[in-house]
């Protein structure tokens, strides 16, 4: 299995990624997840759709709860053609929590946790936690990807600017 050491670090110490490394203009790999009820939800349940992956650790940290509502209020005030997709790999129960104690209702929240397929094909799974790694994406109508950061420092919060700038280009 691919490894990528130093790429990103937890409050400063290195970790090792897993998996291909995904970059803009790739297609981006299918992959399945579950849902808040345990039902698989792929990426191509999203075709014909601007797609938004808001990545993070775990939503019972401060930083990963930040990044899904931020997420959330922003699914409020995009298009319609744009779906935000959050993915963890908090239990699915968790998620139906967080959802329920923080009203977020526009975000989908999923979760990686059975097979990690999506962190080792998006190349984030950390190998030292099992965790994914913090980032964004956005992918375009044709299932290109068009935008992607991976969030050099795991505690702190992406580029919430880039990502509205780059589904901004593919709404006009």
């Amino acid at each position: 299995m691919n490894e990528r050491s130093g790429l990103v670090t937890f409050k400063g110490n290195p970790l090792t990624l897993i998996g291909t490394e995904i970059k803009v203009g790739d297609k981006a790999p299918e992959f399945t997840v579950v849902n808040n009820e345990l039902q698989p939800v792929k990426l191509s349940d999203f075709s014909n759709k601007i797609i938004v992956l808001s990545v993070a650790p775990s939503l019972d940290t401060p930083v990963c709860d930040m990044q899904a509502k931020h997420f959330n209020k922003i699914a409020t005030e995009v298009s319609e053609d744009v779906v935000i997709l959050n993915i963890s790999v908090d239990l699915p129960f968790a998620l139906a929590r967080w959802c329920g104690a923080t009203g977020s209702d526009k975000v989908l929240t999923l979760s990686d946790y059975q097979e990690r397929e999506f962190g080792v094909k998006y190349g984030i799974l950390i190998k030292e936690l099992k965790l994914l790694a913090r980032s964004t994406w956005v992918i375009d109508k044709k299932g290109k990807i068009v935008y992607n950061q991976i969030v050099k420092e795991t505690v702190e919060e992406p580029d919430y600017d880039a990502v509205l700038d780059a589904v901004n280009k593919l709404i006009k």
